[in-house]
């Protein structure tokens, strides 16, 4: 059991607009961080301002070309490279992000499943493009039933992972989980936190105003710029990100500009609702709620008011946790 003279290893998680970026920020300036980036867009060369890339140095930024795919696995063995490379150099690593399953991954191992497989990812692709994603649902409910329930029918990377895994080796993706080894770093003092607005309406507005922010900012003309890459496709990972996915529907003429922002805004709400919908389960988590303001809002009120005293930062709220003693 890891106890205070242990290494301290930081896992900052939330939903999209959470404010994580901004206290990961701080927090490395109290303790000698070095940021890695626990995000499938952000990995992506070219996904800038759609995925709201950071300026602050992250490890694990602009590492993959978007035309490849980078998976679960492909995280875990890069996290567990670079999080051993700053323990050595004496550093503290603090993983932030919001793609819940790298987290998943890191701190509970991995199986080692099967590579990607293009060929069938794409037949997949081009067959929930004929029926849709729930025809693809209840094909993996019938190999896999405990995948497909925990699986969301609309969840399109999820659910074409699962199948592709069953049709490349005849196991399913539940059975390789099963076969899991351990996390890399059980000798750190792991402490997780998670950043989240206590109201679900300022979340979304926070969301709608970042989004709006970014058009101005030239998202569509990123987008664009991605789109006269023939290699690149709807059916690959960086381009079905939300908002890339939404505005590049909008250039091949299936939607006006207005209607792509309003069904990239409520994606992103989506993205949101799933990941708080992880957290809500995650084992040993300190929940930092923040108010209107960005302010500590002492803690999530049951009818989604805020009210209450706003004294303390969320920094000021990690720094408390953080200084607590192991159990």
């Amino acid at each position: 059991m890891a106890s205070a003279d242990n290494p301290l290893l930081i896992c900052l998680m939330g939903p999209t607009a959470s404010g994580k970026t901004d206290l990961a920020i701080e927090l490395a300036g109290r303790f000698d961080c070095e940021l890695v980036s626990v995000d499938s867009a952000l990995v992506y060369r070219g996904l800038d301002i759609g995925s709201a890339k950071p300026s602050y140095p992250h490890h694990l930024v602009d590492i993959r070309d978007p035309a490849e795919i980078y998976s679960a696995a492909a995280f875990l063995a890069d996290a567990n490279r670079v999080v051993a490379e700053i323990l050595q150099r004496g550093r503290t690593p603090l993983l932030v992000g919001g793609t819940m399953l790298y987290f998943k991954a890191f701190l509970e191992g991995l199986a080692d499943m099967p590579p990607a497989d293009p060929d069938i990812r794409s037949r997949i692709a081009a067959r929930a493009e004929r029926e849709g994603w729930p025809s693809i649902h209840r094909e993996l409910a019938q190999v896999d039933p405990q995948a497909a329930a925990r699986i969301h029918p609309n969840h399109s990377q999820r659910l074409s992972r699962a199948l592709e895994v069953f049709h490349s080796s005849g196991v399913t993706i539940t059975q390789w989980h099963q076969r899991a080894t351990g996390p890399a770093f059980d000798h750190c003092r792991i402490v997780q936190l998670a950043i989240c607005p206590a109201d679900r309406a300022v979340l979304h507005r926070r969301i709608a105003r970042r989004f709006e922010l970014m058009m101005g900012e030239g998202f569509l003309e990123e987008v664009r710029r991605l789109r006269q890459r023939p290699e690149l496709h709807v059916g690959l990972p960086a381009i079905r990100a939300v908002g890339y996915r939404q505005l590049w529907r909008h250039l091949e003429g299936q939607c006006s500009l207005d209607e792509a922002v309003q069904a990239a805004v409520v994606a992103t709400r989506q993205l949101a609702k799933r990941q708080l919908t992880w957290l809500r389960k995650w084992p040993d988590l300190e929940w930092i709620y923040t108010d209107h303001t960005g302010k500590w809002a002492v803690s999530e009120p049951a009818d989604g008011a805020f009210e209450g005293p706003n004294a303390a930062s969320p920094l000021a709220m990690a720094l408390n946790y953080l200084a607590r003693p192991p159990l």
